[in-house]
């Protein structure tokens, strides 16, 4: 910080304890240099966001099982399907083994994305209703 010139060449005297936010609000010097609005008593910093561990650990998750490509692609699969999806439409559409797809699917369902029904030895699948809004939200940006 202390290397930080103004734009007309001039050294600045910074203070020893910096306290960055506030002094780039009140500095005349910064007058051509963006900064946020002020917030509170002059610092221009917003507040470190804090979330509740249970949140954080459950949008890990997600985001965990749909780091994998082909996780992602089922998902969005599931995603657009007018109604539950089998294993051999996967095994079809992604040219996968039934045994990968059932991998797959494990992992989806572990991170509370899917939801699947038995019917008879038929395994079908669809996105939870239950789906957490994070895990909602980033399947409806993806387009």
């Amino acid at each position: 910080m202390t290397n930080l010139r103004p734009i007309d060449g001039r050294r600045w005297n910074l203070p020893q304890r910096i306290d960055d936010c506030q002094w780039v609000c009140e500095h005349q010097a910064m007058e051509r240099i963006a900064v946020l609005p002020e917030r509170e008593r002059g610092v221009c910093c917003p507040p470190t966001i804090r979330l509740r561990p249970e949140k954080v650990a459950g949008t890990s998750e997600i985001l965990k099982a749909l780091a994998d490509p082909t996780r992602l692609q089922m998902a969005i699969a599931l995603r657009d399907a007018k109604e539950p999806l089998c294993i051999c439409d996967f095994t079809a559409t992604f040219d996968l083994s039934q045994p990968t797809v059932s991998h797959h699917m494990a992992k989806l369902k572990e991170a509370g994305l899917v939801e699947v029904t038995k019917r008879g030895i038929w395994s079908f699948y669809r996105l939870a209703p239950d789906l957490p809004a994070a895990g909602r939200r980033i399947l409806e940006a993806i387009s």
